[in-house]
């Protein structure tokens, strides 16, 4: 099998699995609390992320990290998956799946915003016309099928999912600056974001929390598929890729098809208002990345 038919396939089963996280979110939640749907993902994610790491011989890599790399792990950690899934999920537990997903989808546009200030980049007149239709998406979508009438959305829960976009745009800023292997740095993160998760638990006291087989199933299932594995599959793709543009935008397909998952397994009916909204903040997100002729 060549290179590129490889390529594909790791890219097919990352989107696959990704397309399945709303609904794994809805499941867990339904049965747990934030606090420990978040902890019991994050500590499968560092198990699975280990024996990556051990299947392709990087743990060398992660026992002579310095202690300026584990400052920045410590950090990123903080921020991911921390407080990016901590607000996430609150806004699952407030928004239909099929709202709080691709409310969160506007990071690439944030993104650029955030590297002002950051990284000290100019912002381009094409970047503010890809914002204004990116949210004309989160607007379209927030109605939930009456976009001519107002109030329907919980008005807590889309700024909580367009808000975790910012977070997430400000850790891959973060994350892009360190140079280490990815899964290392990934592994790390995890390891201190555990922590953070596992001492919130302690002092709010919701350490004896009962857990429900379902809710704690799909707490693991995030751990394995959104956080972890995934990552490796995602990372496999572009690595395999002849060009990382075609395999990249394959991503944009996880939304839709996680619209399919959403509908049959959690009986939310998909409104038309989703589909379309959805389709202005990847629109908006094209505009955003789109190459000036002739580069």
């Amino acid at each position: 099998m060549d290179k590129a038919r490889q390529s594909y396939i790791y890219a097919g089963l990352a989107i696959f699995f990704w397309s399945t996280i709303p609904t794994a979110f809805k499941i867990s939640l339904g049965e747990l609390e934030i606090l420990l749907v978040l902890t019991i993902a994050s500590l499968s994610s560092v198990f699975i992320l280990f024996i990556i790491l051990f299947a392709c011989n990087k743990l060398d890599l992660v026992v002579k990290s310095t202690r300026r790399e584990l400052l920045n792990s410590a950090i990123l950690g903080f921020v991911n998956p921390f407080l990016y899934y901590l607000i996430l999920l609150r806004a699952y537990q407030l928004l239909p799946a099929q709202i709080a997903q691709p409310l969160n989808m506007i990071w690439p546009i944030i993104l650029v915003f955030l590297s002002v200030p950051i990284l000290k980049q100019r912002i381009k007149r094409k970047s503010f016309v890809a914002l204004f239709i990116s949210f004309a998406g989160v607007y379209i979508i927030s109605s939930q099928g009456r976009p001519f009438q107002h109030g329907h959305a919980n008005l807590t829960g889309v700024i909580l999912a367009t808000g975790s976009s910012v977070f997430w745009a400000f850790y891959f800023i973060l994350n892009v600056r360190d140079k280490r292997n990815e899964a290392v740095k990934l592994f790390l993160n995890f390891i201190f974001g555990s922590g953070y998760l596992v001492v919130a638990m302690i002092l709010t006291g919701r350490w004896q929390m009962e857990a429900g087989f379902k809710g704690a199933a799909a707490s693991v299932y995030i751990g394995l598929f959104e956080m972890g594995i995934t990552f490796f599959f995602w990372l496999k793709a572009l690595q395999l890729a002849s060009t990382t543009d075609k395999v990249s935008n394959l991503v944009y397909l996880a939304p839709f098809l996680s619209l399919i998952f959403i509908h049959f397994i959690l009986h939310e009916p998909v409104y038309y208002t989703t589909l379309a909204g959805l389709l202005l903040i990847i629109a908006g997100i094209f505009l955003q990345n789109r190459k000036p002729s002739g580069i």
